[in-house]
């Protein structure tokens, strides 16, 4: 049986993904070989720092289609990194480096070699420049994608934020019926494809309590009638609900999603119930992107006492036969 490879960009050098990465393939065996981009001379220097043992297997991207790989050893298609220190703090330093990693992967995917991809955190402040809000809304650019979402999973409960890095002061501009159908077909696709099933969906309210002082109220003039008409459409969603009791027990157990407003309505309660046991998927582009749902996190680089949790659960989630 063969699985097709799952492609891993490594992200920001100065980071602790390599050390969750290392955590993860000890952990469990996958299936579907792994394959990553990155640095040798960063693999070796990390691998030494932390006390790793195993060997790597140097891939030519041009000919991976003429390989037969497994995970016995680190498949690595090495992107040169110039940095002298590889446990340096963040910054633009790292940017020719990322942004090969991630051509290099584009490549590969549009190869249809494989439609599996993960990447490792990026720094917003320097690798995207404020030219992106995300590296979510970086990967729709640089596929073409006009609709795409956000999706936290956890087979419990996912989360999706309506707009996603935006300024607290923005949000309410940028929330429309449109965006909110979207968001709901997207969802509604990506379960019935993954698990067979129509998911229920809650939405909550941009206001506090859903109500405003405003003469425009968000919750009554756009939200509502956008959720009625996705109801005439047999979408299970209902809403809108207030973002502070809707997760609560009684409440989270009646949906398998809840949409928020913004970022952190949603982000913060997920967190809180699962910490690292989510993932973050991102719906609507031509390959399955996962991320483990953290950032680079430097100020723990090369201590060794990061989780893994969240990268073995993307692994896990994209292990399978097409």
């Amino acid at each position: 049986m063969v699985y097709k490879p799952i492609i891993i960009v490594g992200g920001e050098p100065n980071s602790i993904f390599f050390e969750i990465y290392f955590k993860s393939i000890r952990y469990k065996k996958f299936k579907s070989p792994i394959i990553l981009i990155a640095s040798s001379k960063l693999i070796k220097l990390q691998m030494k720092k932390l006390n790793i043992k195993k060997k790597i297997r140097l891939i030519d991207f041009f000919k991976l289609d003429k390989y037969h790989l497994d995970n016995s050893k680190i498949n690595l298609i090495n992107v040169n990194f110039s940095q002298n220190n590889a446990f340096d703090k963040i910054s633009d330093k790292s940017n020719i480096y990322i942004k090969k990693s991630f051509e290099i992967a584009f490549k590969i995917l549009k190869s249809k070699i494989t439609d599996k991809f993960i990447n490792g955190p990026i720094s917003k402040k320097f690798f995207l420049k404020k030219k992106y809000l995300g590296i979510t809304e970086y990967l729709a650019q640089k596929t073409n994608t006009k609709n795409f979402a956000m999706l936290i999973f956890n087979p419990s409960l996912s989360v999706c934020p309506l707009t996603t890095h935006l300024p607290l002061k923005k949000v309410s501009k940028e929330i429309n019926a449109n965006l909110i159908k979207e968001k709901v077909k997207l969802i509604n696709i990506f379960y019935k494809r993954h698990f067979k099933k129509n998911p229920k969906i809650a939405l909550t309210g941009l206001n506090p309590h859903c109500e405003s002082v405003d003469k425009i109220n968000e919750d009554e003039k756009i939200i509502r009638p956008a959720i009625k008409s996705l109801m005439k459409l047999n979408y299970r969603v209902t809403g809108p609900f207030a973002a502070d009791t809707v997760f609560l027990k009684k409440n989270r157990e009646n949906f398998d999603v809840i949409i928020g407003m913004y970022h952190d309505q949603v982000l913060t309660p997920m967190k809180t119930l699962f910490e690292y046991d989510a993932i973050n998927i991102t719906l609507g582009l031509p390959f399955i992107r996962v991320s483990p749902d953290h950032g680079p996190n430097e100020r723990m680089l090369g201590k060794n006492i990061s989780n893994p949790l969240s990268l073995i659960k993307a692994l896990t989630f994209l292990d399978y036969k097409k």
